[in-house]
């Protein structure tokens, strides 16, 4: 199925569906304004007038004029020049979502580009032929520079690109695909590199894949609860009605619904010696509904930049205008505020993790969750591994939107740091998955050893979509294959799913 994009008005439900694989291409009532800007930019290249990118050099050779005949040229140069992205080459399903939010800018019809620009992007995206793009070398100001030549680099036939699934060069792919490479007019390399669509792309992929992390981490947190015994006192509505916060409120809620008609919370509501739980169980819906707050506003504002022209300059029906919308520090805040998000809700999970595997804290759960301790070490390994990615997350949760450094001979000399933000949150999701999965696999196996008393009936298929991949734990065997299976349900949103979870983003 292919989505026909609306320029200014996708939303985020449709850049999911892309990011999952659905093909995109643009309206054909965009056509007109991309046509006029086009013609506008045409005939300021053949003026005498200087308008910065058309008919001059770029950031500090802003100054020196190029004469029409060699505007092809200049575009092309810009784009070699500028292919000097390094790293490992960004995964397929962002590659696409990128090359997405490339024709959304375009199509908004104040880049300057013919149409056949933006064709050639969608019919690269329609049969498959997706740019490598290296995920290191931009720093999120002047656009993302070096990411998006590479993208540029195979529509004019050079750089490398995967069809068909081998790695090829770029006009090899193209012609093998049955389309030409274009020749490049004026402005046109340039509107195609300047911008955030790779930092875009980026996040917007984490704010998916965070988005299910935050769904299991209500799931994996009612396990918990169930399988030390905790109270749902705090869960009453009344607590989170007086404290007012949307998120907290919605978790909350499904924490509440998911529990409901657990036989193992029935059995100690009466004469249980502990007044209240630790922090980790009493907490969870402050903790991750304030996560969940931050990832709502970073929707929003992913949403407002995939829609967003953010090349420069811009064309109008009054002008050519040199401005910074390729400047992205609202991508840089959001991814920021992402990190925070996955390293709290990793950090909490880790305490319940703990908590279960710990005699002395977990209720007679047996030590280490292992039937025969001892003889056996259970989970004991496995927490201490969410122990170490937890941490991992501290880390990477450090700002990067506070970073900058002048380049370009001090011409773009304040930087965002978006593409560093970004990238860096899928090593922090995959991390999560694996410190919720590893959680998944304790409360299993900690509301097991509850056993005649059961838990409820929405955690009880949680834990038969479990154990339908990984079996209990009788005695100690090599983990890590199971550890990754969980994650996997985590990454996939199955377990979240198997509860009929309601909780929208």
């Amino acid at each position: 199925m292919t989505l026909v994009l609306k320029p200014g008005a996708c939303s985020l439900l449709e850049l999911e569906q892309i990011w999952q694989g659905k093909g995109a291409r643009l309206t054909p009532s965009a056509r007109a304004d991309v046509e006029v800007a086009a013609e506008r930019v045409r005939k300021a290249a053949q003026g005498d007038v200087p308008v910065y990118g058309v008919n001059t050099g770029f950031g500090k050779l802003a100054s020196v004029r190029i004469a029409p005949e060699d505007t092809e040229t200049l575009q092309r140069n810009l784009i070699l020049s500028h292919c000097c992205g390094v790293g490992s080459p960004l995964e397929a399903e962002t590659t696409r979502l990128m090359m997405a939010l490339k024709l959304l800018s375009l199509g908004r019809g104040a880049s300057g580009v013919r149409w056949d620009i933006c064709a050639l992007i969608e019919g690269m995206l329609d049969a498959g032929v997706l740019p490598v793009i290296p995920s290191q070398g931009s720093v999120g100001a002047s656009g993302d520079l070096a990411p998006l030549a590479h993208l540029a680099a195979v529509m004019i036939g050079e750089g490398e690109a995967i069809y068909a699934g081998e790695r090829m060069p770029g006009g090899t792919a193209l012609e093998k695909a049955g389309m030409l490479p274009v020749v490049l007019g004026p402005k046109e390399g340039l509107a195609l590199i300047n911008g955030t669509q790779f930092s875009t792309a980026c996040a917007l992929a984490a704010l998916f894949e965070t988005w299910r992390m935050l769904r299991t981490s209500v799931v994996t947190s009612c396990l918990s609860a169930d399988a030390i015994m905790g109270s749902t006192q705090p869960l009453h509505p009344e607590i989170h009605r007086l404290r007012g916060h949307a998120g907290q409120i919605d978790v909350a809620s499904a924490m509440s619904r998911l529990m409901e008609g657990s036989v193992i919370r029935e059995s100690h509501l009466d004469d249980d010696s502990r007044v209240q739980d630790p922090y980790c169980i009493r907490c969870q819906p402050q903790v991750v509904g304030a996560a969940l707050d931050l990832v709502r506003f970073a929707g929003k504002t992913f949403e407002i930049e995939a829609n967003a022209v953010t090349d420069n300059p811009l064309v109008t029906a009054d002008g050519i205008f040199s401005g910074g919308n390729f400047h992205a520090e609202p991508v840089a805040f959001a991814a920021d505020q992402i990190a925070l998000a996955l390293s709290e809700v990793g950090a909490i999970a880790q305490r319940r993790v703990a908590l279960m595997v710990d005699p002395a804290l977990s209720h007679d759960l047996p030590p280490f969750l292992t039937p025969e301790p001892g003889l056996n070490s259970g989970f004991m390994i496995a927490e201490v591994t969410t122990a170490a990615l937890m941490s991992e997350n501290k880390h990477l949760a450090n700002p990067c939107s506070t970073d900058s450094t002048p380049t370009s001979a001090n011409q773009e000399d304040h930087v965002s740091m978006a593409a560093h933000g970004a990238v860096r949150l899928k090593r922090m999701t995959a991390n999560l998955s694996v410190i919720l999965g590893i959680e998944a696999l304790c409360g299993a196996q900690g509301i097991e050893a509850r056993a005649p008393l059961v838990t409820s009936t929405a955690l009880q298929a949680v834990v038969a979509k479990l154990r339908s991949q990984v079996p209990s734990l009788v005695g100690d065997r090599y983990l890590a294959p199971d550890i990754e299976l969980a994650a996997s349900l985590v990454r996939n949103d199955e377990l979240a799913q198997a509860a009929r979870l309601e909780l929208q983003i």
